[in-house]
């Protein structure tokens, strides 16, 4: 792990200490960098799933499907 030196507006730092019940200033910051960055990663997949889902046709979805049962 690197040691960086950084300031923190402490106010902020106390917030996120209280709502996430993290027992230290350094656990409080590294829990906030996680879910910093798995919101970034939640929001770029939901941006790709809407892009796929944009083109998605139910009612095609839906013959091909029923064409598939029949063949069986």
């Amino acid at each position: 792990m690197a040691l960086t030196q950084i300031d923190i507006d402490p106010e902020a730092l106390d917030e996120a200490i209280r709502l996430s019940g993290a027992k230290t200033k350094k656990e409080a910051v590294n829990l906030a960098l996680r879910e910093y960055a798995a919101r970034h990663q939640r929001i770029a997949a939901l941006e790709h799933f809407a892009e796929l889902s944009a083109s998605w046709d139910y009612e095609d979805w839906r013959r091909r499907e029923s064409e598939k049962g029949s063949a069986e």
